[in-house]
């Protein structure tokens, strides 16, 4: 029988649910247990896909293409695992999925309400996905970690908050335990239980009864014994099931923090977790799991040199918009060995009219740009701060200062070189322009214009290296080899017609589809390091297995001899983060991510099955 751990959250959203689930599965996964997790989001949206990334933070997008909430990244990275769409749970796609069963009558006449027809839905849907294989093993988890998202007392939680109490006695009580994270506020130096006090009154009348209290504290200090022991005391808990998260240095360090307050004990006595049989093969994997991530949180707090990187971005305001580029960074920065200074450079301050508009905004932009050791552009949609992402581009390409450009970066370092080494002044993507005179970034032909919804080239796909690319620092980074698998989420693509023309001219696209038609990686051979992909390899970044390109454009931000340690040790030990079935081909990936695609030259026709699961 599978465990559940639930993970609530009260008082107020983005208290850390996320952080804190993911950092339980993976003490749990350190004592050799398979571990899977779901993300419920009470939002009406089918899936995350249409938000902008300033509305919910960044759309994280999983080897079938589904466009999922942020924390299925968080789980993904900690618990390294390969989830799919289904592994997100939204009210869109319940309803849908109830609504879609009505429509077929099959519920036979009966009147179809909230409870029992949409709380037995989430509930059937939370019993199959935790039973799919997400690691390596191939084997059904022990385990699964369920985090409720928004906060208790929502109108939009009410329904998964009624199926979880519903959920509890259908699993049985040893199967099912419940971790309710509240915010301890600290005023002036006191901290403050009534919010915990009132957030877990409310979840008893719900019936739900917290196993776990986790109590957040925004502030650097620990929570306070007498704290402890006051929450024990109102909320109806003995004192082991109080625990404190209070800001550390690194989140990395969260589950050392959990896992010094006796969680671990505490819920293998609940869940009755010592009566499971684990090989001694499982175990040993717990063991190393343990020892290499107490190893990457030691080393990190050791490290005096930094290394400093420039993101130029449009969605700066929110840093949650590039949560898995920062990871991904980070991730390669632990490898180098050095700390990560990342500094936000809003792309549209760096644009000629801003000089005049504030000038101060103007020269604090372009000031963080000369001095930092490399620039990174990454994805995005639509015109605005273009054009300052272009002049960023020019600038590394000129002073020869390592450059990293993913997807919308990509598209706008091959606008950048078709400007200013072509001399095609009038370069532009159609994504801005309908008709420019030089469009070397067209609308990819396959992609409907009409529904915004899981209609881009989603997903993972393979890219194949040219034949005379052996001279690649980025091919040398995946382990030299022939192809390799990233996952993609974009509607253009560069333009065949310029193709011969940028190649001939210096700009290397070594890295195409399967065909040969679709340029996915570019590399300039005369520089220290100038990479541009289609992909987003971020999502694929692990803190102990960092991604190529960032470790890559991190390395050569710290100097070429680390560059070339960095490549000599990915020849040697690279090992893709991707379960074995999943790198095939394109086609094979497209029918997993329940789309047809219709091949005629050029002339591609793609639909996708917008199902529920």
């Amino acid at each position: 029988m599978t465990k559940y751990i639930v993970v609530s959250g009260g008082v107020v959203s983005g208290i850390g649910k996320g952080v804190i689930a993911s950092s339980t599965g993976l003490l749990l996964k350190m004592t050799g247990l398979k571990v899977t997790a779901i993300k419920i989001d009470p939002y009406m949206n089918v899936d995350a896909g249409t938000m902008r990334p300033t509305e919910h933070g960044e759309v994280y997008v999983l080897n079938d293409g589904g466009e999922v909430d942020l924390d299925l990244g968080n789980y993904e990275r900690y618990l390294d695992v390969t989830l799919s769409r289904d592994n997100n749970i939204t009210t869109g796609k319940i309803y849908q999925q109830v609504i879609e069963r009505e429509r077929r009558g099959d519920y036979l006449g009966r009147t179809v309400q909230i409870v029992p027809h949409v709380t037995d839905a989430i509930q059937d849907w939370i019993e199959r996905v935790s039973k799919i294989p997400v690691d390596e093993t191939g084997d059904e988890p022990d385990l699964c970690i369920v985090e409720l998202g928004g906060t208790v007392g929502d109108i939009e939680s009410a329904p998964f908050v009624e199926a979880m109490r519903q959920f509890q006695f259908r699993v049985g009580h040893e199967n099912f335990a419940l971790i309710h994270v509240s915010l301890v506020p600290d005023m002036h130096g006191e901290q403050k239980t009534k919010p915990t006090q009132t957030t877990v009154h409310a979840l008893r009348g719900l019936g739900l009864l917290p196993d776990l209290i986790a109590c957040r504290l925004i502030v650097p200090q620990p929570l306070a014994k007498a704290t402890k022991e006051k929450i024990s005391m109102f909320c109806h808990v003995a004192s082991e099931q109080v625990v404190g998260v209070h800001d550390v240095t690194s989140i990395y360090h969260v589950p050392l923090l959990l896992q010094s307050q006796g969680i671990v004990g505490f819920l293998r006595r609940r869940l009755n977790l010592t009566n499971l049989s684990l090989s001694s093969k499982m175990l040993e994997r717990g063991t190393l799991l343990e020892s290499r991530w107490k190893t990457i949180t030691t080393d990190q707090e050791r490290l005096f040199d930094h290394v400093s990187i420039a993101l130029v971005g449009k969605y700066t305001d929110l840093k949650d918009s590039y949560m898995s580029v920062i990871k991904a960074l980070e991730h390669a920065a632990f490898r180098c060995r050095r700390k990560l200074t990342l500094h936000w450079v809003e792309s549209s301050q760096l644009e000629p009219e801003q000089q005049d508009a504030d000038p101060r905004k103007y020269h604090d932009a372009w000031r963080t740009v000369v001095g930092a050791n490399g620039i990174l552009v990454p994805g995005g949609f639509g015109e605005r701060g273009t054009e300052g992402m272009i002049l960023a581009i020019k600038w590394a390409r000129e002073q020869n200062l390592p450059f990293l450009g993913i997807c919308l970066g990509f598209q706008l370092a091959v606008v950048e070189w078709a400007r200013h080494v072509l001399n095609l002044s009038g370069s532009k993507s159609t994504e801005f322009m309908a008709e420019p005179a030089d469009p070397v970034i067209i609308f990819m032909p396959e992609i409907s214009r009409t529904h915004m919804g899981g209609t881009m080239r989603l997903g993972l796909r393979p890219t194949v290296f040219q034949t005379d690319s052996e001279w690649s620092r980025i091919r040398k980074l995946y382990g030299g080899a022939d192809t390799v698998w990233e996952r993609h989420r974009h509607r253009y693509e560069v333009n065949p017609a310029y193709v011969e023309r940028l190649h001939t001219s210096g700009m290397a696209f070594i890295g195409r589809d399967e065909k040969g038609e679709r340029m996915q990686i570019m590399e300039l051979p005369n520089h220290p390091f100038f990479v541009g992909l289609q992909a987003h390899p971020e999502f694929c970044s692990r803190p102990l297995n960092p991604s190529p390109p960032f470790l890559g454009f991190v390395a050569a931000a710290c100097s070429l001899d680390v560059l070339e340690e960095q490549m000599t040790q990915q020849l040697q030990t690279f090992q893709p983060p991707h379960p074995k079935d999943a790198m095939t081909g394109e086609q094979e990936l497209v029918q997993g991510s329940r789309e047809q695609l219709h091949t005629a030259g050029r002339e591609r026709v793609l639909s996708r099955e917008n199902g529920c699961g």
